[in-house]
């Protein structure tokens, strides 16, 4: 991006352009190009510009800044730390381009500074403002962005949908999978079954990981607070559940007893019932089938291809083998 776009962004939504003082860019991203806007009077900004229409993808991907932009306006509703959202235009042929501008939050991504006890605090705050996050709820399910279609009338039929389309993915881009994609695809059908008890389609965040999560540390010494959850792209209408995939990557949700004090001291239903765990399976096995997918698309390079084939490989294979339980 250029500080001339940055400038025409900031005139299309009512700012002068020359109160920019400094464009950043911001690191972390795999699709959108993201900056930081410094503006004269210390306010900061953050600008999402997607790639060009052509740039390989999946398929779930188009249209992210709408979805991204409808995450944060669901999640002010219910007063969550995250971006609010300053500007969007989705016109390509506009003069600006698409763009998503959003406020920005204080903080850093969750690292490894975190001591234990902090943690623990952490993360029955994020347990609460996920709960809340939970409360809300849409008009359908399914991705808002229309991406994969308009929004379905049951969450079987969205996800489904959703399920079949990363595995096209997989095979219009030849991706390397721990198991042929059609057994795959059989092992998931078995156990559709269980998304029919989701009755309510709720926002769900879906990206969760630390580096989505900023801690903020107040001056002072105060202990951290969470300063935002960021990055809302991936959202989509569904079962609230799928977000604990995310929140506990490449792990167990059961585990994260902070998290889960914090969530339903806040009114959020966690039970893990046996048709839950295999919805969660579910969710985990879609979530790593996008992680080793998208590395074709991305260009990801030999070293970051091999460190999620092993890595997110055997998860993969324990989400599919539990649906086989």
């Amino acid at each position: 991006m250029s500080e001339e776009r940055a400038r025409q962004v900031l005139e299309a939504v009512g700012v002068p352009g020359e109160r920019l003082v400094r464009c950043r860019s911001l690191d972390g991203g795999t699709y959108n190009a993201v900056e930081e806007l410094l503006l004269d009077d210390g306010s900061r900004y953050v600008l999402k510009v997607p790639p060009p229409p052509t740039d390989p993808g999946m398929s779930h991907e188009r249209e992210l800044l709408a979805s991204e932009a409808e995450f944060y306006r669901a999640a002010a509703t219910v007063d969550v730390t995250a971006p609010r959202v300053v500007g969007v235009c989705l016109d390509g042929a506009a003069s600006t381009g698409r763009y998503l501008l959003m406020t920005a939050c204080p903080g850093e991504p969750w690292g490894d500074s975190v001591t234990y006890g902090e943690q623990v605090l952490l993360r029955e705050e994020l347990g609460r403002q996920v709960a809340r996050l939970h409360r809300v709820t849409g008009p359908g399910y399914g991705y808002p962005s229309g991406a994969l279609g308009p929004l379905a009338d049951d969450w079987r039929t969205a996800f489904t949908t959703m399920y079949d389309a990363v595995l096209d993915d997989a095979r219009r881009y030849r991706a390397w999978l721990p198991r042929p994609v059609d057994e795959i695809a059989r092992t998931a059908k078995a156990a559709y079954d269980a998304l029919d008890e989701v009755s309510e389609p709720c926002l769900v965040h879906f990206d969760l990981w630390r580096g989505n999560i900023l801690v903020e540390r107040p001056e002072g010494g105060a202990a951290p607070v969470i300063g935002g959850l960021i990055d809302g792209e991936r959202m989509f209408w569904g079962d609230p559940l799928a977000d604990f995939v995310s929140l506990a990557l490449l792990g167990d949700i059961e585990q994260d007893e902070a998290f889960l004090t914090g969530y339903r001291e806040a009114g959020g239903h966690a039970v893990f019932t046996s048709a839950a765990r295999r919805r969660l399976a579910l969710y985990r096995s879609y979530l790593y089938l996008i992680m080793l997918i998208e590395t074709v698309p991305r260009a990801s390079g030999n070293e970051r291809g091999s460190w999620v084939r092993e890595t997110v490989s055997p998860e993969l294979i324990a989400a599919l083998d539990a649906l086989d339980c």
